[in-house]
């Protein structure tokens, strides 16, 4: 994985990287540059942001967090699931192998595991399941609709902030 081993102020290369987070600089390969886990260049982490590896569970391939996303508060990925370029993760987004990704865009929707395709719009969601004990609500994922000019908008902070090396 080239570029990879970004892992924050204190870590040696960390400058440049071109992610902007919480002690994420990026490109980062998670667990010191093994197959844990990609995140890509210029990918926002808020707070709280939870990203595993294949130990989580053994089998499962590692997270990819491709170039120019942007991960909200709380959300987490884990599992081996993908996240495609320039994809919005809304907050508290959560997403394993077998979380269900609804694309609600189209007249019927269509599900996925996974992956989240390029420039996506992700929020939280649910669904009905039943169970022998009745119907419940399951989490989900929902593709809303694609990264728009107002989208970039609302990040474009970040980037005057990377463009200028300033510490936030």
């Amino acid at each position: 994985w080239p570029g990879c081993g970004c892992l924050g102020p204190g870590w040696p290369g960390w400058q440049g990287c071109g992610c902007l987070g919480p002690g994420w600089p990026g490109p980062v390969c998670l667990a010191g540059g093994s197959l844990l886990g990609k995140i890509g260049k210029n990918v926002h982490l808020s707070g709280g942001v939870g990203i595993g590896g294949v130990l989580e569970p053994v089998q499962a391939a590692p997270v990819i967090i491709e170039d120019n996303c942007f991960l909200g508060s709380r959300s987490i990925v884990v599992e081996g699931v993908r996240v495609g370029k320039e994809a919005v993760l809304g907050a508290n987004v959560v997403l394993t192998m077998s979380t269900k990704i609804i694309d609600v865009t189209g007249t019927s929707p269509i599900e996925t595991k996974g992956y989240v395709p390029e420039r996506s719009v992700v929020i939280p969601g649910s669904y009905t399941k039943t169970f022998p004990a009745g119907d419940y609500q399951v989490p989900c994922a929902l593709i809303i609709g694609k990264r728009k000019e107002s989208t970039d908008l609302k990040t474009s902070l970040n980037d005057a902030l990377r463009d200028n090396n300033v510490s936030v």
